[in-house]
């Protein structure tokens, strides 16, 4: 039986010029492990546009427009984002570990979106 084809929107929100930016490009696609999904790239200018797109430091990554990664408290930021893994270290992105299970969570469901 053929389940119905479903894309997870990606998105990533960065400051001009972000120094994670290929970082985080690079985990996504390692994540993905072969499969192709469009990533939406969009450039924040200004504290009003980061708090309107849900961001809270570059770079932030949405799943369906969710921050899988956000933080309790969180506010709405242009600064430099640091992501915690698993080991204690933190870096400017999530680790491959880490998104593998967010891109899975956020994929098809049982039921259907509209």
């Amino acid at each position: 039986m053929n389940q119905p084809e479903t894309t997870t929107r990606i998105t990533v929100l960065t400051v001009p010029d972000c120094p994670n930016a290929p970082l985080v490009r690079e985990r996504i696609a390692e994540a993905l492990e072969g499969r192709t999904l469009p990533v939406e790239w969009i450039e924040v200018h200004d504290a009003d546009e980061a708090t309107r797109q849900g961001m809270t430091g570059s770079p932030t990554l949405l799943l369906d427009g969710i921050d899988p990664f956000a933080r309790d408290g969180a506010a709405p930021s242009l600064s430099c984002r640091l992501y915690r893994h698993a080991d204690g270290t933190t870096d400017g992105a999530p680790a491959v570990a880490d998104l593998r299970p967010a891109l899975t969570a956020s994929g098809p469901s049982e039921t259907t979106r509209t």
